[in-house]
């Protein structure tokens, strides 16, 4: 028998970027907020012996136990889905911050085109180009770049961001809070050779920052060490922008924030007499077992894409999508990434031993809309980027391609490319197809006894022809660079669940301006239930060349404002 709880005014499930915002707005209006996460919780103070490459980037010391929770996979609907039993293709992060504790800190507004992505493409190409026919479903996302800026400058005003302006992007209301990061030896390499070939290098927008800074909140986050322990660690100097020292401090600041740590939310309630609204949710004290009930007047899902999608349809809120008929919208539009670049080796050594998450240059012109796609045989494109996060002894191992894998000769080759290597890659956009999406396993249960998510996920043609056009293009930078060797990567087939590519997983829980083909309106609230939100990358109607976290947090704040009004007003918010 579950324990039931005071109500509260919001409670949220998972408390990490979304989570930590929404929660910080709420509390700082007024209200009472409960956040719910699974995980412990972990600050600065448990960070002085993060850097044990070992138990952090090869263990998952963050990341979320595999063998209590985890997701079934395959590439298609033939195919028999079988349990994710290791962390591979991307990591689900767990404790409070959740991935934004462990991540890069790469912090990129998506562009104008991306917001109105079918649109801007039939407008200039036709209808033909958007391939329908072929099974890729692109959709608005019944908001535009101009609407979401204001909560893209308070998301890198809140986290400090370091950058400088880009030329290929849309139009900011205000400059980055802080200067560029360090431009190190390699960076100028790049810098200049794609200044050589016609484009737009620019210092990369991080969350690793240039000298400490105080933001509009009172928080102060320090400057970066540059020590090359970013991903998959957190950072000791509180120097990477992460929601344990700034969204969570500045809530708990309010007295109106409540935190419960070893809280799994296994499902939202839906009001009996009222199919309309949500009343709270059920959580379990991952410790002890025991069954509570959090009522509140507002239920937010912050937690992760694949949670997020989980709780809606096991709470049976919302229509599976069907890849048969197409009707549904709850798990459409599950997307990924691709990434295709070039290795260089080099006679003159670098200190690619130092770095931080996203310390690297980059360019867009090869992203979006900003390249003319009437010849080519895909759409959109992606960021192309050098980086110098950091190469740390265990995972970097990057010998010619005829190197033995054992032995001396290994060893000799291993030793000699360590600082003599670089990498130019594209991370590319994938686009939505109808038989990409998430749905609940038959087979296949957590801890719990609730049914595993099942991602059905292939590389589609478009996929493929993007990675291929951004893989040459990579070459030619990096020839450009002087490299003695460049080496392109392989062209992928089947995606591989199992080796790490990045934890940029989008979609399954869309927003849209119609109910017909979206989970939710453009402040993020649930169609079928007026006090419920979703917020988080599920939210993406497709994913696009860049990292997730800058356009999570600005639909965060979005969000965080319909929750405010309907805390106040009730009833449907208003799109805008």
């Amino acid at each position: 028998m579950a324990t039931e709880l005071d109500k509260v005014d919001v409670v949220t499930v998972g408390v990490g970027w979304t989570g930590g915002i929404i929660a910080a707005e709420a509390a700082k209006a007024g209200l009472k907020v409960v956040g719910l996460e699974r995980g412990r919780e972990r600050g600065t103070e448990d960070y002085q012996n993060i850097h044990d490459e070992y138990k952090y980037a090869i263990r998952y010391e963050l990341m979320q136990d595999m063998s209590k929770e985890t997701l079934t996979f395959r590439n298609n609907r033939d195919q028999r889905a079988l349990p994710m039993r290791q962390l591979g293709s991307f990591l689900l992060g767990e404790n409070l911050g959740g991935a934004g504790t462990h991540w890069n800190g790469q912090t990129w507004r998506f562009l104008p085109y991306d917001f109105e992505i079918r649109s801007m493409t039939e407008e200039r190409y036709g209808s033909e180009k958007l391939r329908d026919d072929e099974g890729y479903r692109l959709q608005d996302w019944g908001i535009t770049y101009d609407e979401l800026e204001p909560y893209f400058d308070t998301f890198e005003k809140t986290a400090g961001i370091s950058g400088e302006e880009n030329p290929l992007s849309g139009e900011r209301s205000d400059a980055y809070p802080t200067p560029p990061m360090i431009k190190t030896r390699t960076l100028q390499m790049f810098e200049e050779a794609s200044n050589n070939l016609g484009y737009n290098p620019i210092m990369m927008p991080s969350a690793n920052l240039s000298e400490s800074y105080e933001n509009p909140d009172g928080e102060s986050i320090a400057a970066c060490q540059y020590c090359a322990f970013c991903e998959r660690f957190g950072c000791e100097y509180g120097a990477k922008s992460s929601p344990e020292v700034t969204v969570i401090p500045t809530a708990r600041k309010t007295g109106n924030y409540e935190v419960r740590t070893h809280s799994n939310v296994v499902e939202v309630l839906t009001d009996e007499d009222d199919d309309s609204k949500v009343t709270g949710v059920r959580y379990v004290d991952v410790r002890t077992g025991e069954e509570f009930i959090q009522p509140a007047e507002v239920v937010v899902l912050t937690s992760y894409v694949f949670n997020n999608y989980k709780l809606l349809r096991v709470s049976e809120i919302g229509e599976q999508y069907d890849p048969e008929t197409e009707e549904g919208t709850l798990g459409r539009n599950y997307c990924y990434q691709i990434f295709g670049g070039a290795t260089g080796y080099f006679d003159e050594q670098f200190n690619t031993f130092m770095g931080a998450g996203a310390l690297g240059m980059a360019f867009d012109d090869f992203n979006g809309d900003n390249f003319d796609h009437s010849d080519l045989d895909f759409l959109h494109g992606g960021n192309m980027a050098i980086t110098q996060t950091g190469n740390r002894p265990i995972a970097t191992n990057r010998t010619k391609p005829d190197t033995p894998s054992w032995g001396s000769e290994f060893k000799k080759e291993s030793i000699e490319s360590y600082t003599r290597t670089l990498r130019v890659q594209g991370q590319c956009a994938i686009l939505p197809h109808r038989e990409n999406y998430l749905d609940l396993d038959e087979t296949y249960n957590d801890v719990y006894g609730v049914p595993l998510v099942q991602l059905t996920f292939n590389f589609t043609d478009q996929d493929l022809a993007v990675q291929k056009y951004l893989t040459e293009k990579a070459g030619e930078v990096m020839e450009e660079m002087g490299a003695n060797d460049v080496v392109l990567d392989a062209a992928s087939t089947d995606y591989d669940i199992t080796p790490y590519q990045s934890t940029h997983n989008t979609g399954g829980t869309v927003m849209g301006d119609d109910p017909e083909t979206s989970v939710t309106n453009n402040y993020l609230q649930h169609w079928d239930r007026d006090n419920l939100f979703v917020v988080g990358a599920g939210s993406f109607a497709h994913n696009s060349g860049y990292n997730p976290t800058a356009t999570v947090g600005a639909l965060a704040y979005r969000c965080a404002e319909g929750v405010i009004q309907y805390a106040e007003n009730g009833g449907r918010l208003e799109e805008e």
